[in-house]
């Protein structure tokens, strides 16, 4: 059933949270639905080794679940929680199609982007409405049953996190949402919400890397478009599937890590590549 819901407040702001090392340039972290900026795991202490993060609730979420915002305005909201200068964009799933978003909406604002098991959208418009028809039921599920840990538990049982370890759901973490917000981020950011952008990304000019779990395979498409579409990296995480970053955090994080280390940011300039082309980043577990 469509509903009618309210706008942002203006000003409004995310809820964040910071950790990491140095006083350098952030990257913030843009979550998954049904989680919150906490659930980063092994993965998001990995990369606090070495960098600053703002770890952000996105609308629907955890400290912003009283928050309401599609896609363009959540984006919005992102780049303020990023401050006044340019920062670093690291987005799982929902949080991919914010960061995405938020890229091609103000590029100047992100120096290097990180997109984890991210689409740029659907796009046949009778399966987008389809999508968006899906969506909009569950949400009305989430709603009539009121009961986070079912619909908690019915969300982590999608074939899609058959090899995501229960340790590694953090589903105490994800008990911080509410039946409310999470209802309020399908109808707004959902899949089926989301305008395909595949046609804009040649416009990113700053460095993209894309990753997906080798047993994602919708995903795995997905990705590798992405960074053909950008000119950007492609990489394969072995053994994971949808959460690649918290089933092989490890692995996941010495890519990123060796990414942002070795590659430059819009301010370079780089030269576009061949759209047709993606370059592949080794596995830095592998000796050199």
């Amino acid at each position: 059933m469509a509903r009618t819901l309210r706008a942002v407040p203006s000003p409004a702001v995310l809820a964040t949270e910071c950790s990491g090392a140095g006083d350098g340039v952030p990257l913030v972290l843009a979550h998954g639905f049904t989680q919150t900026g906490r659930l980063w795991g092994a993965f998001g202490a990995a990369l606090a080794r070495h960098r600053r993060l703002v770890h952000v609730d996105l609308p629907g979420h955890g400290g912003s679940a009283a928050l309401q915002a599609d896609l363009r305005q959540g984006a919005d909201l992102l780049l303020r929680a990023g401050g006044d200068e340019p920062f670093d964009l690291l987005g799982y799933s929902l949080g991919g199609r914010f960061a995405l978003q938020a890229a091609l909406a103000e590029p100047a604002r992100v120096r290097r982007l990180v997109l984890v098991s991210t689409t740029a959208g659907i796009e046949d418009p009778a399966a987008r409405l389809e999508r968006r028809r899906r969506d909009e039921a569950l949400a009305d599920e989430i709603e009539r049953s009121n009961s986070l840990e079912h619909f908690l538990s019915r969300w982590l049982a999608n074939p899609m996190f058959a090899t995501l370890a229960p340790g590694a759901a953090q589903i105490d973490e994800r008990r911080r949402n509410s039946p409310a917000g999470l209802a309020s981020s399908l109808r707004l950011a959902g899949v089926g919400a989301q305008p395909p952008l595949w046609d804009d990304l040649g416009a990113l000019t700053m460095p993209v890397l894309c990753l997906a779990g080798a047993n994602d395979p919708r995903f795995l498409a997905h990705g590798a478009r992405i960074a053909r579409a950008t000119g950007g990296c492609f990489s394969v995480i072995p053994g994971a599937g949808h959460a690649a970053h918290l089933e092989q955090p490890g692995i996941a994080g010495r890519i990123v890590t060796t990414w942002l280390d070795r590659v430059g940011t819009s301010a370079d300039r780089r030269p576009r590549r061949d759209p047709a082309r993606s370059e592949s980043l080794p596995d830095p577990s592998t000796p050199r």
